[in-house]
């Protein structure tokens, strides 16, 4: 397939661009169905305004919902990155460490009775041919 630079026109500053026939190709290769939207300094402009500070380029940055709650346990005011939905418990970050290493614990456990119920050899009954 044979590519030639064409101009296109930036969609937020209204100046041509080249897009160049390697551009193409690496579009082509990458299989990407649309052509660029913005020339180099507005595309750039974009991802910079889209970074935090000090983080590294490319890194956006994605709104949060906070919400300010009680905790189930405690009481105490918290701030939680979600919205708490109805009958779920929402605990502060204290609780929540304090419960995890007892879900870690709880999880082991099952994880040890399906490998025992695995491991042990399957009784069949001899009339029916039935796994017990």
């Amino acid at each position: 397939m044979e590519f030639v630079d064409r101009l296109l026109t930036c969609a937020d500053c209204g100046d041509e661009f080249i897009f160049t026939a390697g551009e193409q190709l690496f579009f082509f290769d990458k299989q990407f169905k649309n052509d660029p939207k913005r020339c180099k300094p507005c595309k750039f402009k974009r991802a910079s305004v889209a970074t935090r500070p000090g983080a590294a380029p490319g890194t956006a940055v994605l709104s949060r919902t906070e919400t300010r709650t009680q905790c189930s346990e405690c009481g105490v005011e918290t701030t939680v990155p979600f919205k708490p939905t109805q009958g779920r418990p929402v605990l502060c970050r204290q609780c929540f460490q304090r419960r995890q290493p007892q879900a870690a614990a709880a999880a082991v456990a099952v994880d040890l009775m399906a490998a025992s119920d695995a491991a042990a050899p399957a009784t069949v009954d001899q009339v029916t041919g039935r796994q017990l």
